[in-house]
């Protein structure tokens, strides 16, 4: 019987683990790109180790008092899809333009990846950063899909010379 438990129980995790990493994976490959701008910090500060933490200046612009502890704010890109806050949703239609983003409100406001991990030694191309790029679904769940510096363009570290692509 303990043998029947330990079994059912490993393949509910993995099932679990592997229907949450298939989603993951489908929002980054379908999602849609939105850029928040990032909230000003001293480098010097924003960087611990081989990550930097993330706030975006979106956050400033929601009043937290009129918040739930989670929910959807709703969002309008601009030409370089730019997102900037319009309301907060509560369940109503969309209008033609609008997006939903999921917020977290614990501590301060949360809305997408809070920290970026990056090899040791590239903290000089990742201070350069002014945009997270955020992959998110139609219901406004966001994955972090990278960092953008103020020309929109990807903050990428060069390939090696001779690096052979996989």
């Amino acid at each position: 019987m303990k043998k029947v438990l330990f079994w059912g129980t490993l393949v509910v995790i993995l099932t679990v683990a592997n229907v949450l990493i298939a989603q993951k994976e489908n929002t980054l490959a379908h999602g849609g790109t939105m850029l928040l701008r990032l909230a000003p910090v001293d480098p010097r500060s924003l960087m611990q180790g081989d990550y930097m933490v993330l706030r975006y200046t979106l956050a400033r612009d929601i009043p937290e008092r009129v918040l739930d502890r989670k929910g959807r704010i709703v969002v309008k890109l601009d030409k370089n899809n730019v997102a900037s806050f319009v309301r907060v949703h509560k369940n109503e239609a969309l209008q033609p333009g609008e997006h939903l983003l999921f917020y977290r409100n614990r501590h301060g406001l949360r809305l997408g990846a809070e920290s970026f991990l990056f090899q040791e030694g590239d903290a000089n191309l990742y201070a350069m950063a002014k945009y997270g790029e955020l992959k998110v679904d139609s219901s406004g769940a966001a994955i972090l899909a990278g960092l953008r510096d103020e020309n929109f363009s990807p903050l990428e570290k060069p390939a090696r010379p001779g690096a052979r692509p996989l």
